[in-house]
């Protein structure tokens, strides 16, 4: 079933619920995607739709930190919701072991050695992990003290 598809009836069941946070969320997730279905000339294709609930992911991470400097707890907390919300929709996060091992394979398949073959290690772990959610900074980050 489209992620729209599956997004449509959660707002449907949390309507009836009269979940306001959690429609609220569902709402700005449909949003979202449509927008990318309409901006994009292609149809959206499940990677598309992953790229598109990673960016809110980001986006709520962001914000929580921001309303965390700002003092504002409350605000924080909400944006921590909607992230959680958000991130039902993604497949599992890869496990550092997994994360570890891909790294592994990726530097013996490319035979890196120095920083500059940075971007073809990242390529290849990136690969390895397809399916999986990976915070792509932590990830340049250990592929980078590996490479030292």
């Amino acid at each position: 079933m489209p992620l729209i598809d599956r997004v449509q009836q959660d707002m449907v069941a949390a309507m009836k619920s009269r979940s306001e946070a959690r429609l609220s969320a569902l709402r700005m997730i449909k949003a979202a995607l449509m927008k990318q279905k309409v901006d994009s000339p292609q149809p959206l294709d499940e990677a598309a739709e992953m790229q598109v609930l990673k960016s809110l992911v980001k986006q709520r991470i962001d914000a929580a930190e921001a309303f965390r400097k700002a003092g504002r707890t409350e605000q924080a907390e909400k944006e921590e919701a909607e992230r959680a919300l958000i991130e039902a929709y993604l497949p599992a996060a890869a496990t550092d072991a997994e994360v570890d091992a891909a790294i592994a394979a990726a530097m013996a398949e490319t035979g890196a050695t120095a920083l500059k073959q940075m971007g073809a290690v990242m390529k290849a772990v990136q690969a390895k992990l397809k399916g999986k959610t990976v915070d792509g900074k932590a990830l340049s980050d250990k592929v980078r003290s590996r490479l030292q």
